[in-house]
């Protein structure tokens, strides 16, 4: 996840100097539309924070002076959440984006069965019914 302050720019600029940014492009290419990708490398051009939400380079963009407060907000609400949760949802959402459709989804129904295993899922799923904070165990 990322939140940018307003106003900044992002680029993969090397181009204009004679040098592909190859190793950046890694990272770019599995994040924004490849189009748009491609078009950042080959022209050097800088995009600002709202042409990067549009894409999904980041998460979104704040005023400079809520930048380190919304970052903490963001990072609270994940730490707020089972743990354990996270941690399967995150390796398991990086592990399916490298499978094909029908592999991705019979991995992740392999997951979410396991995950519901949990004793701490059922305490979260009976404190959502009964309308009340979970008691996680983790």
């Amino acid at each position: 996840m990322a939140i940018a302050a307003e106003g900044t720019r992002f680029g993969v600029n090397g181009v204009n100097i004679g040098l592909f940014c190859s190793t950046p492009m890694v990272a770019l290419s599995r994040n924004i539309p490849r189009k748009q990708a491609f078009e950042m490398l080959t022209t050097g051009k800088f995009i600002d924070t709202d042409r990067a939400e549009t894409l999904g380079l980041i998460n979104r963009s704040v005023p400079i002076q809520d930048l380190n407060k919304t970052a903490l907000q963001l990072a609270e609400s994940v730490s707020e959440k089972l743990g354990a949760v996270v941690k399967i949802g995150k390796h398991a959402f990086y592990k399916q984006l490298e499978m094909g459709l029908d592999d991705a989804y019979a991995y992740t129904g392999d997951v979410m069965v396991e995950n519901m295993l949990w004793r701490d899922t059922e305490e979260g799923i009976s404190a959502f019914l009964e309308k009340r904070p979970p008691d996680w165990q983790q």
